[in-house]
């Protein structure tokens, strides 16, 4: 027995795919797996089978036309074949997660392309596909254009391509937005975007830190919030949460030590952040402040907003050494600090600086 992929096109009615699987069947072939990708020209069957090694290409054609099959391909197929498709994407998934520069590479592994070329050209808004020819957006800027002889893509091959070059953009985004603060007394902390992956972390912090820092951070008291509202603000529907992380104890896993939230609604966000109190008075506040405003100032927000607390002096200390005209409200014992930005539509193009492994901040007022 051989393994071989059979791709078809046939009328898009019921009872027209048991037909062509009938015809393979009569000759012996066992399909292993079947995929039907939907086209304006019918239904494309894509097939791998285990076929008797007495059959040829020719043979397999043969069978697909006489089962109402049309536009046939046939191609031999190597073990690894046997993984189906949905596995193959996730495990290039998970590769473009470690390393998106591979994005070139792991498009040529999902659509055995002959060639895949990135172009400065943009796509347009929603890129292309031709029988032996794709055109794919980058939302960071430019295009991939794949090439295949055969067989024809197809618009489910287009859509599963476009979902792993936007995966592997999101992956450099956040990557790009990965650095290490240098501290003023010499002291590191990693700043990253965070993910719900840090609940675990950002639980601890909570537990960690003092009751007045809690109370200052929620204002609404100085219970630590359930870990459904945590969950939420590691992932905000507008904004973007940021944690400061060092190494852990004794080759323990990371610990956070600082968390820094920017919720977006309307044209303006609201920023707070709450700081481990071993590591307040060292510069990390100030630092975290002034990233979520690049944030907020990238994304289009006309101004951020603080709500502080009158008697939270190293807060509003950190506020003024931003150096901006910043208009106060007070309301009873809580002050609304507005910091305006310069308000314009975010650019579709790429958010932050370029990629690197590694960048090095260093934070340079105290707060």
């Amino acid at each position: 027995m051989a393994l071989w992929r059979i791709r078809a096109t046939v009328d898009d009615r019921p009872g027209y795919l048991s037909v062509l699987t009938a015809s393979l069947a009569l000759r012996g072939v066992n399909i292993l797996t079947v995929q039907v990708h939907t086209t304006e020209a019918g239904a494309v069957d894509d097939f791998l089978v285990d076929a008797p090694d007495a059959l040829g290409e020719a043979d397999l054609v043969a069978a697909v036309e006489r089962g109402r099959g049309r536009n046939c391909w046939v191609a031999r197929s190597e073990a690894r074949g046997l993984v189906d498709q949905p596995t193959r994407v996730l495990g290039l998934a998970t590769r473009l997660v470690r390393d998106p520069e591979a994005t070139g590479e792991a498009l040529r592994a999902l659509l055995g392309a002959d060639e895949v070329t990135w172009r400065a050209t943009p796509a347009g808004p929603s890129g292309g596909v031709g029988a032996s020819t794709m055109l794919l957006a980058d939302p960071s800027g430019g295009s991939y254009e794949l090439r295949r002889r055969e067989p024809s893509f197809t618009p489910a091959e287009y859509a599963r391509a476009q979902a792993l070059v936007e995966l592997a953009v999101g992956v450099a985004r956040r990557d790009a937005d990965r650095v290490t603060l240098v501290l003023p007394d010499s002291s590191e902390t990693v700043v990253r975007p965070a993910t719900v992956d840090d609940l675990a972390g950002v639980v601890e912090l909570h537990e960690a830190c003092s009751a007045r820092s809690r109370q200052r951070r929620y204002l609404s008291g100085a219970a630590s919030p359930s870990p459904g509202r945590l969950r939420r603000l590691l992932d905000p529907a507008r904004g973007v949460t940021l944690v400061a992380t060092v190494p852990g104890s004794g080759g323990a896993a990371e610990s956070v030590v600082a968390m820094a939230n920017l919720l977006g609604e309307g044209d303006e966000a609201e920023a707070a952040l709450l700081v481990r109190d071993d590591w307040q008075r060292r510069g990390l506040g100030s630092a975290l402040l002034r990233r979520l405003l690049g944030h907020a100032d990238r994304a289009g927000y006309a101004a951020v907003l603080l709500h502080v607390q009158a008697e939270n002096a190293p807060m509003l200390r950190t506020v003024r050494r931003l150096g901006r005209s910043t208009p106060v409200e007070r309301d009873g014992s809580l002050l609304t600090v507005t910091v305006p930005l310069a308000a314009r539509v975010a650019s579709a193009g790429r958010v932050g600086p370029p990629r690197q492994a590694d960048a090095t901040a260093r934070a340079d007022r105290p707060g």
